[in-house]
């Protein structure tokens, strides 16, 4: 479950994405608010960590600017000001709690514990791209209604390719995506995924398309 963290304090930033990988999630960090509203449009995030003074864009012009854009992914915001006028503010541009600074980690992992129970309604659980079947709730993959096993990590490069299909995806936003943008191993991890891939879902399961990306098969050539 990949989570991302906005704020221009690079230590509070960085120290929040320990917290977060620690406890399981994948985290990517971003310090302005022009960054977090690319990266949030790049990538299907479970929650975000949104701090409201920001460069570029503040936090409350993001968040509108996320939801504007039909973005249902719950957003924690946070903020070194006091009063109840701001906290407002926070919630009404689409914000879905609000923690004021300085704040502990352990009740920061608990808010954000709090919003991903809530779930996370952006896009349904099920994507269907010709006979291939993905479910996003179980992260179960069938084709032609027989059930394929999946690692973890192939589970995730093909629902990223099933969201955005019928569209080819380039090969960065693919690492940004399912390794993380902080991501500083061999890029050609994902032509090795796409390998295994192919084992599993047949050869033509994912077509490259040459010096543009990858298309799942299913999607008009």
């Amino acid at each position: 479950m990949r989570l991302l963290v906005v704020d221009d304090e690079v230590r509070l930033a960085e120290s929040i994405a320990r917290a977060l990988r620690a406890e399981g999630f994948d985290a990517d960090v971003v310090h302005t608010g022009t960054d977090a509203v690319w990266q949030a449009g790049e990538v299907d995030y479970a929650a975000i960590v949104l701090d409201i003074m920001l460069p570029g864009k503040n936090g409350y012009e993001v968040c509108r600017e996320l939801r504007s854009s039909g973005s249902t992914t719950p957003i924690l915001m946070l903020t070194a000001k006091d009063g109840e006028y701001d906290e407002a503010e926070a919630l009404d541009t689409g914000a879905d709690d609000y923690l004021r600074k300085p704040f502990s980690l352990v009740v920061l992992l608990a808010r954000l514990r709090a919003l991903l129970r809530r779930g996370h309604t952006s896009s349904s659980d099920a994507i269907t791209v010709g006979d291939l079947e993905i479910d996003r709730a179980r992260m179960s993959c069938r084709l032609g209604g027989d059930e394929i096993e999946l690692t973890p990590r192939e589970f995730a490069v093909v629902e990223y390719l099933a969201r955005r299909a019928p569209d080819i995806v380039p090969k960065q936003a693919m690492l940004d995506a399912v390794w993380g943008i902080d991501f500083d191993g061999d890029p050609n991890i994902v032509e090795v995924y796409v390998g295994y891939l192919r084992k599993k879902l047949g050869h033509d399961a994912v077509r490259t398309v040459r010096s543009v990306g990858y298309q799942l098969a299913g999607s008009p050539p």
